[in-house]
């Protein structure tokens, strides 16, 4: 099971249908993960079981406030 949080850039197994990018921004987290598309900025809801059967890796951890 991979580590992931809010603002973190992922790489999904999948092109978005744009084919501008595989890689996607974490913009909501709860029981569902909402993503950005990083080519074209469509937003897309997933529960959190199904985002994680289709994420492939972690590209970019953001910066975490202590």
């Amino acid at each position: 099971m991979q580590e992931y949080g809010l603002n973190d850039i992922v790489e999904m197994k999948k092109e978005h249908p744009c084919h501008k990018s595989k890689n996607w921004k974490i913009i909501r987290m709860g029981a569902d993960i909402k993503i950005k598309c990083m080519g074209c900025g469509a937003a897309v809801m997933f529960p959190r079981t199904e985002f994680e059967r289709k994420l492939k890796k972690v590209i970019e951890r953001a910066e975490t406030e202590e």
